[in-house]
């Protein structure tokens, strides 16, 4: 381990230690009136494409609830800004630094730009979150929701695990304490809204890559650490894809890295703009990749998912919406999940 990621852990350390206390939920409220939000701040100060796509269920849960409230997020790195092009209601971002140690002014220049703007709710994401809770207890808020968790919740909803959905619903349980009645409806998908022209503009690319009248596959062969299956694992499958559904392209999706468990034996697309790479599979028939960022940018487009687990639990990130669902690789044959394929494309 280097310094840098030594200093760094003993950071988070202290962070945990010094944050594990703070908060509880602020409801102090006349229970006579029903409280209108009119500005919400978002705590998830994190850069992972996949944990910030992760947010927009949430977000389309407070723009169905209060329409004209307008939303800021305190995130880390230059991703949020992208991901949420297309939603008019978040306003501004509140931006970590993603290595702290190379820039300290910014990093508490930062903290101190918490406290400068007084909003009526405030929404820690992720519980476990030092920063997170950090945040939440420094911003100046009439009302605060720290994401503690709740039994009462969990009995009640059996996803309630996933990562985007129990935000969804501890937000909805928390404005049935102020008086709003109480929502039964599913949880919004994870949604990036794609515009006409870049879905337009992304056809256009498909048909140059696979010109041809047939439906395509996506597939996305790469993920981070034990979650990235062998050469031997994608070679077997895509040679079984290939012979299973000779009426479809399959084409690869290429990661920020330009590499490939089956050595580029596909034809593929490769673009470091993730609104870009989300058109691009929106315009495919169904995307097939390992847990990762891909994935879950995969779900944004609004494109059928099969998400490939291994090692991650399915309970937390598994695709949804959209007829998409989690395979689990360890217990479910190639056969089966050729089936399962068929069944996602009829």
């Amino acid at each position: 381990m280097s310094f840098k990621s030594e200093i760094n852990a003993v950071r988070r350390k202290i962070t945990r230690g010094l944050t594990k206390n703070i908060g509880s939920n602020k409801l102090n409220h006349n229970p006579n009136v029903v409280v209108d939000f009119k500005n919400i701040l978002i705590s998830r100060p994190n850069h992972r494409l996949g944990n910030l796509l992760l947010i927009t269920p949430l977000v389309q849960e407070i723009n169905s609830v209060f329409p004209d409230c307008k939303i800021d997020l305190f995130i880390k790195g230059n991703l949020a800004p992208i991901i949420f092009e297309n939603y008019s209601s978040v306003e501004s971002y509140i931006v970590l630094p993603r290595k702290p140690f190379d820039n300290l002014l910014k990093y508490f220049q930062v903290w101190f730009k918490i406290k400068q703007k007084k909003y009526d709710l405030v929404i820690n994401i992720d519980k476990g979150s030092s920063s997170g809770r950090l945040s939440t207890q420094l911003a100046n808020a009439n009302f605060k929701f720290f994401g503690e968790l709740n039994e009462e919740i969990v009995q009640e909803h059996p996803d309630y695990k996933h990562m985007a959905k129990y935000p969804v619903y501890e937000f909805r349980h928390y404005l049935n304490q102020l008086g709003h009645p109480q929502q039964q409806k599913p949880v919004p998908t994870i949604n990036i809204k794609l515009s006409d022209k870049e879905l337009q503009d992304a056809k256009l690319v498909l048909e140059k890559i696979v010109p041809n009248n047939k439906k395509t596959i996506s597939i996305f062969t790469f993920a981070t650490g034990e979650k990235c299956y062998c050469t031997d694992w994608w070679d077997t499958f895509y040679e079984k894809l290939l012979i299973s559904f000779p009426d479809y392209n399959i084409v690869e999706v290429l990661p920020v890295e330009n590499v490939s468990q089956i050595n580029f034996k596909a034809p593929s697309f490769y673009s470091k703009d993730v609104r870009e790479i989300a058109a691009f599979i929106a315009n495919t028939s169904l995307f097939i990749g390992a847990d990762s960022g891909i994935m879950h940018l995969a779900c944004a487009s609004q494109t059928p998912v099969l998400g490939l687990f291994s090692i991650t639990k399915p309970e937390k990130y598994e695709p949804y919406g959209n007829g998409s669902q989690a395979i689990e690789t360890k217990v479910t044959s190639l056969e089966s999940m050729m089936n399962i394929i068929k069944n996602q494309l009829d």
